[in-house]
């Protein structure tokens, strides 16, 4: 009986003092700070403040230590008492260093992620480029001048530009459907990099709020949703160029907050023929924010740019003396874009346990592009250069529901999001056509109009119990492709749909709060061109792909992480259309695998050190062996750094980019050749000035950006020869930086 009463008595304690510990959390000017880590070191629970700075840790008991974590602040610990469970608590984080040691290895299907944000806040981004390579293994090339979108690799897909990974900025996307230079197509530079926040990424189809392209995986920018101070800078160095950025507060106050970005970046580039490239950003922000109940975000911005390029040249007129490595075949290659973005992001706090998050954006974007990839190869006469061309108008919405903190049994934690939403694309007037010096249309090869919707729902789950936790997604797409054919006679309007269904199930296992083991499998796709599905009846519209991910993050010590990750990726038939030719082809199935890993060393208060190395294996699993290589796919890649940080007044870094060579064809007889490439900037702060110095290939490496296997004929020439054609890397470039905050 006294036994009973005991166990009844502690039953009863229990009940009384693990409670909801909740509160906001707040930096010392009482700003909400977001996804600030909270993690109970009693007893593994954690949780992140959401965009309110508003938390709450369930199963918390007096005398419990609970640490609060962010990025940039001081880690505190709290030692719970019977006040902070009675009341809402309110944490202050002071400002400080950024170290490895902020980040707490917590249960999250994105963990990396956050690890990785480690290298964005001590070294950010210089420039529009740079912003896709703070994703380990993913590397970029350009190849136009600076204007059109990169080209992206990563887990051994040449994704072109942007068809096997989903991109977007504050859940607005990027990658533009059925595009006049092909599918996918996702130009970044409409961002300002001095605005992005943090890069939140994940590798392979496992993450239900992700739809279209999410193959290979997803990169979201977030961007700073309030300025700490305003900010000039003017940059100016090699090649002509010039740069000059203004960010300035025009609201500060208790809830509200707005600024204004704009930039105008000017170049000539390396090329015998100048680029005359131009490009002008401007954006504004509006914050509004009450702790505890509802934020809200509205941006508007608008980009536009022109510029000139040199285009990729063949090894054979480089090797002849004809040009050198930066001269150009047809330098009258080039185009202009622009896009103009409207969107608007809003949480609502409906209790401790529920929220409701909704965005919205529409977007004017326009498209206009010369090249020339054969030369004299179909017409020996005019040239081969032709014109791609279009005019859009993306709208959507998102809606998304989450409930947490629901308790299972003892020791179960279940929690849980659901959404809707939709993003439609109108797409006028999408043209291919053969043209002369860029002024004469010589024959139009396509012309019409694409109006493509995909609606969609998903829910995302998460249950933790002990060091397990199982997060069991599904997500389910509508698609209905439009296509008006305006070459034909008659009125030719083609129509067709599909549905995809696409479940995940990813689980993690929490050895101790400084080491894990995670297991990912889900099933993601990329649609295909709607001219595509047209022209194919319907078929293979949303290829899947099928993915499993087996890794560990752990760190030894508080200044150590180290990340290993084993992976496959399976695709199924897909259908692709060639922007630069209007025709379909056929790609086959196809099956990837490789191994991560990566490293990030805290040496020294002031000094931090990461590097990330990638192997992978891409073959067609439809062809005989020695012929079943996938062109361009990267067997080898690897990035790193050494940066410094809190160094007195100094602060800057020394950074890498490898990738080895690659097949080029599909029976490997041609050789695209890797590269290694290293850059440096350097930063010295008195008072509120910083002068920077910027340069990128320190040791004036000779090295092609973007390389391809490709049919051509000059104009000297009778035959034609398939060879590499490449575009060189930028050589030795260096820029100085004045900056002033205020």
């Amino acid at each position: 009986m006294k036994y009973n009463l005991l166990a009844f008595m502690m039953l009863f304690s229990s009940v009384i003092y693990a409670q909801n510990f909740k509160g906001t959390v707040v930096n010392e000017k009482q700003k909400p700070l977001e996804d600030v880590g909270i993690f109970n070191q009693n007893t593994g629970q954690h949780g992140h403040t959401d965009a309110t700075g508003f938390f709450t840790l369930p199963r918390t008991s007096v005398g419990d230590s609970v640490y609060f974590s962010n990025l940039g602040y001081k880690t505190d610990l709290v030692v719970i008492t019977s006040n902070n469970l009675n009341s809402k608590f309110t944490m202050v984080m002071t400002e400080s260093s950024i170290s490895l040691d902020q980040v707490i290895l917590v249960s999250e299907s994105d963990l990396l992620s956050r690890i990785v944000d480690v290298d964005v806040q001590t070294n950010p981004v210089q420039s529009s480029q740079e912003i896709l390579r703070k994703v380990p293994g993913l590397i970029i090339g350009q190849h136009a001048g600076g204007g059109k979108a990169e080209q992206i690799f990563l887990r051994g897909f040449d994704i072109d530009h942007g068809t096997d990974v989903a991109i977007s900025v504050d859940g607005m996307p990027v990658n533009m459907v059925s595009h006049a230079h092909g599918q996918g197509y996702a130009d970044l530079h409409f961002v300002i990099p001095e605005t992005i926040e943090n890069v939140n990424f994940g590798k392979g189809p496992y993450y239900a709020d992700k739809g279209n392209f999410n193959t290979a995986g997803f990169v979201d920018l977030r961007l700073r949703k309030t300025l700490d101070k305003s900010l000039i800078s003017f940059e100016a160095g090699q090649f002509n160029t010039t740069r000059l950025l203004g960010m300035f507060n025009v609201l500060d106050s208790k809830n509200s907050n707005a600024y204004l970005a704009s930039e105008i970046y000017l170049t000539d580039g390396a090329f015998d023929s100048p680029q005359d490239f131009n490009r002008i950003n401007i954006m504004g922000r509006y914050n509004f924010n009450l702790p505890g109940s509802q934020e809200l975000n509205v941006t508007a911005s608008h980009f536009q740019s022109k510029w000139d390029a040199s285009g990729q040249i063949p090894q054979r007129a480089v090797d002849q003396g004809l040009i050198g490595r930066f001269g150009a075949i047809d330098d009258t290659e080039g185009g202009q874009t622009s896009r103009t973005n409207l969107m608007a992001n809003h949480t609502k706090i409906i209790d401790d346990n529920q929220l409701v998050k909704t965005r919205a954006f529409v977007s004017h974007y326009d498209f206009e592009l010369f090249s020339n990839f054969t030369f004299f190869l179909e017409d020996p006469i005019n040239g081969d250069q032709i014109k791609q061309k279009e005019d859009r108008i993306i709208v959507g919405a998102e809606t998304a529901y989450e409930r947490k903190n629901i308790n299972v049994g003892e020791n179960g934690q279940f929690k849980y999001q659901s959404g809707v939403g939709f993003r439609y694309d109108n797409a006028d007037n999408i043209e291919l056509a053969n043209t002369l010096n860029r002024k004469t249309t010589l024959n139009t090869v396509a012309l019409g109009d694409v109006d493509e919707v995909n609606t969609y729902g998903f829910l995302n789950a998460e249950y933790r119990t002990g060091k397990w936790t199982f997060n069991p997604a599904l997500r389910l797409d509508y698609f209905r492709f439009d296509y008006l054919n305006k070459l034909t006679e008659t009125y030719d309007n083609q129509s067709e749909s599909k549905v995809a269904f696409s479940p995940k199930m990813n689980t993690i296992y929490s050895v101790n709060q400084n080491w894990q083991l995670f297991l990912k499998s889900g099933i993601g796709f990329h649609s295909n061109d709607s001219r595509v599905v047209v022209a194919n009846d319907g078929k293979d519209i949303l290829p899947a792909a099928y993915g499993v991910d087996f890794g560990t993050i752990i760190k030894p010590t508080s200044k150590l992480a180290l990340n290993a990750t084993l992976w496959t990726l399976f695709l199924e038939q897909e259908f692709v259309y060639v922007g630069d030719a209007g025709i379909v082809e056929p790609s086959g199935k196809t099956r990837r695998y490789g191994a991560e890993v990566g490293a990030r060393y805290q040496a020294l208060d002031w000094l931090y050190l990461y590097t990330d190395v990638n192997f992978t294996n891409a073959r067609s699993t439809e062809e005989a062996d020695g012929e079943d290589f996938i062109p361009l796919a990267p067997d080898f890649t690897s990035s790193g750094g050494i940066l410094v940080d809190g160094l007195g007044s100094f602060s800057g870094g020394l950074t890498y980019r490898l990738i080895g060579d690659r097949p080029a064809n599909e029976d490997n007889s041609i050789n695209a050749e890797g590269y290694f490439v290293t850059d440096l900037n350097l930063n010295y702060k008195v008072n509120n000035w910083t002068y920077s110095v910027i340069v990128e290939n320190l040791f004036d490496t000779e090295w092609n950006e973007t390389q391809f296997a490709t049919e051509s004929r000059l104009f000297n020439e009778t035959e034609s020869t398939e060879e590499i054609h490449f575009t060189p890397g930028i050589p030795f470039y260096v820029r100085g930086k004045v900056s002033v905050r205020f």
